[in-house]
């Protein structure tokens, strides 16, 4: 089995990219995506979050809102909103954030390598999420969330992508946060060949983004594998859909932490706590942490710069060196008493993309005691936690630009 293989994409129709294509099913609120799917009845949030169209009390894991999503993804289907290619293909995906660009390759990823780590993990998984994409695949026979992946330096497949994105893309979309989403399809037979050789000879994968999705998809194979008495390895179930981007075009944003309380101190009280592991100085508003072992506070009306005694940073350990293992190493925990970031109700996590404004709205509104904001945790970092074959903690990368749904979806023929 290869590492990647292509596959007959399920994409748009011709001209329908615009209409069809939405955010991530879990970057949204249900409410959030019934305004973003109002009067757009084929947006792909009526297949990935089918809840919107069902009454607003209702579950999300419930079984009508599987059935719903079948009925939605039929309908488009019927309705030749979205359609097959007749042949596998490869598709190169190009992002456009800004001034940052990043071209990549969407691929059916092998659950085989991904159960043998050689597609690395950096996340635990939580079961009813996993259990929630299981439903999702199977009741559609498709994967329509894609992994987001990162593989290492390849100047060839860089090359053969600058080739096949040098002419008009097949479908071109720039999403409402302004996010500019472009597909090529790639058919020639030795360029499907190349990638796939070059994708064999690269020592791993790993996952940046999807760790529910994937996990949901190896479970999905195991299962069918065991019902089909004449399974070869090959059946489209045992790949996942993906997006495989070169590590290096991959950009991390900060995750950011506010907390409710400082655990029954003052604020001069928290301030001389920290000084005994921090450097601790007034700052210019909305510093952001410019290195490593650097951090912002804010508590009401004003920015602390911190910075940790270096002695203090376990240089050897890829998870206990990285920035958010250090907060909570040395103050969330010690100071605050927070030491359970997944299931502590006073914490909470803000991604990098809203602003070092939304960490100041969320204290001064009163709802917070105080704001951390912290330097992004680099994508050498996540590799080398992923080959130590240990996981980071929670909330430790947010990934910027975000895939969007629809553009290509994977079909478990």
């Amino acid at each position: 089995m290869s590492l990647i293989k292509p596959f007959r994409g399920l994409r748009p129709a011709p001209g329908r990219a615009a209409e069809i294509a939405a955010p991530p099913y879990d970057v949204l609120s249900a409410d959030e995506a019934r305004v973003r799917a109002a009067g757009k009845p084929n947006s792909f949030l009526h297949i990935s979050k089918a809840e919107i169209d069902l009454p607003p009390e209702i579950d999300h894991y419930a079984p009508q809102v599987y059935a719903k999503s079948r009925e939605n993804f039929d309908r488009m289907l019927r309705e030749t909103v979205l359609k097959q290619d007749e042949a596998p293909c490869y598709y190169a995906y190009r992002l456009v954030m800004g001034e940052h660009v990043q071209t990549g390759l969407v691929a059916a990823a092998s659950v085989a390598d991904y159960d043998t780590n050689r597609i690395r993990k950096h996340e635990f998984t939580r079961p009813d999420k996993e259990d929630d994409r299981v439903r999702q695949i199977e009741a559609l026979n498709a994967q329509t969330g894609p992994v987001l992946l990162a593989h290492p330096d390849s100047p060839e497949v860089d090359t053969i992508l600058a080739q096949a994105t040098a002419g008009m893309p097949d479908a071109d979309v720039t999403a409402d946060d302004g996010i500019r989403h472009s597909i090529w399809a790639i058919r020639d037979d030795a360029v499907l060949r190349r990638l796939t050789f070059l994708f064999d000879a690269m020592p791993a994968l790993y996952i940046a983004d999807g760790h529910h999705r994937s996990a949901a998809a190896s479970r999905v194979a195991a299962a069918r594998h065991a019902r089909n008495s004449h399974h070869s390895g090959e059946e489209d179930y045992n790949y996942f859909l993906s997006v495989i981007f070169p590590h290096r075009q991959m950009r991390i944003m900060d995750y950011n932490r506010v907390v409710k309380d400082l655990n029954g101190l003052s604020a001069m009280g928290f301030l001389a706590r920290l000084t005994e592991r921090f450097v601790v100085s007034i700052s210019a508003p909305r510093y952001r942490p410019m290195q490593r072992g650097e951090f912002s506070l804010y508590l009401p009306g004003q920015w602390y710069r911190l910075t940790i005694h270096p002695h203090l940073i376990p240089t050897e350990d890829p998870v206990a060196r990285l920035d958010v293992s250090l907060l909570s190493d040395n103050l969330l925990g010690p100071v605050l008493g927070i030491k359970d970031l997944r299931r502590d109700k006073r914490i909470d996590f803000v991604g990098g993309i809203r602003g070092l404004e939304e960490l100041e709205r969320r204290v001064d509104s009163g709802e917070m005691a105080a704001a951390f904001a912290l330097h992004a945790t680099d994508m050498e970092d996540l590799m080398s936690v992923a080959d130590a074959g240990e996981v980071m903690p929670p909330k430790s990368t947010w990934f910027e630009p975000k895939l969007a749904d629809g553009l290509v979806s994977h079909v478990l023929d």
